[in-house]
């Protein structure tokens, strides 16, 4: 069995996944899909403060707390910007990275930085109270039922998630990784460089005939994907020498006196 963990895209959250957890049961497998602070169902806590870290110490603090180790980490869409971060500051944690139609970023760079001028410009110029961007159009070849229920229930990203840049804690990455790459892409090909800057990394590479969000359009298809991963990811080895780092804990989750006070630490870190 190997369990997954979702990083989610932009304006959705874990709900999105629902599909995919029966699919995932019956091959033995178990998926976990948590939703950033400020979407879903903490909609009503959405602020404009919310950035990309909060995005990572949202999904730090759901490995510490859930106990999850040896993960199969997923990051779907901007979920990419999130997951490259957690697998970075979680790193004996999770033994395996999947980008599903991701940004898989580099040193420095935003969301934005990979968009186009035109989409930037858009969303800075439109968000909603100076923040809010609202939900883009769902791709073509959803369904009417999943259209419906996926714009009942999607929600306005920060834009500070989209602006602020990724930075390294721990340098580059070293775990194995894969890349899915949605054949029906969309407009302007926006995942296609990451998916090529995985084959000259040497990562392991698949093309679905998908729209971007295949966990929704075709979830048996990307299930057969999946599983594939879990078993080549079982038989690579994963070995923690030493004792367990803690997991950083970042931002204002838990202020450094409280921490002191519970942990003996000075920083924001809980020990594992």
């Amino acid at each position: 069995m190997s369990t997954f963990l979702v990083a989610h895209g932009s304006w959705s959250a874990g709900w999105v996944w629902k599909k995919m957890h029966p699919l995932m049961i019956a091959r033995g497998h178990r998926l976990v899909t948590p939703s950033y602070i400020g979407m879903g169902g903490s909609a009503h806590l959405a602020h404009r403060d919310i950035d990309l870290d909060s995005n990572i110490e949202d999904m730090l603090r759901v490995l510490f707390f859930e106990d999850l180790r040896d993960v199969i980490l997923l990051g779907h869409s901007y979920g990419g910007m999130v997951a490259t971060g957690v697998a970075d500051r979680a790193r004996d944690r999770i033994k395996h990275l999947v980008y599903l139609d991701a940004y898989a970023p580099d040193e420095g760079k935003s969301s934005h930085d990979y968009s186009t001028t035109e989409r930037r410009d858009s969303q800075r110029k439109n968000a909603v109270d100076g923040w809010k961007v609202m939900p883009g159009n769902v791709p073509a070849d959803t369904s009417p039922e999943d259209k419906a229920w996926l714009e009942a229930r999607r929600t306005p990203q920060p834009i500070q998630t989209y602006e602020q840049k990724f930075h390294y804690h721990n340098g580059p990455l070293t775990l194995p990784r894969t890349f899915i790459y949605a054949k029906k892409h969309m407009a302007g090909d926006p995942f296609r460089p990451f998916m090529e800057k995985g084959k000259r990394e040497g990562w392991k590479v698949y093309e679905i005939d998908a729209s971007h969000s295949p966990h929704v359009t075709v979830p048996e298809e990307l299930m057969e994907i999946l599983d594939e991963v879990a078993k080549a990811a079982g038989e690579i080895p994963f070995v923690i020498a030493g004792p367990v780092p803690a997991i950083p804990i970042v931002g204002h989750c838990v202020p450094a006196r409280d921490a002191r006070a519970q942990t003996g630490h000075d920083g924001g870190y809980l020990p594992p």
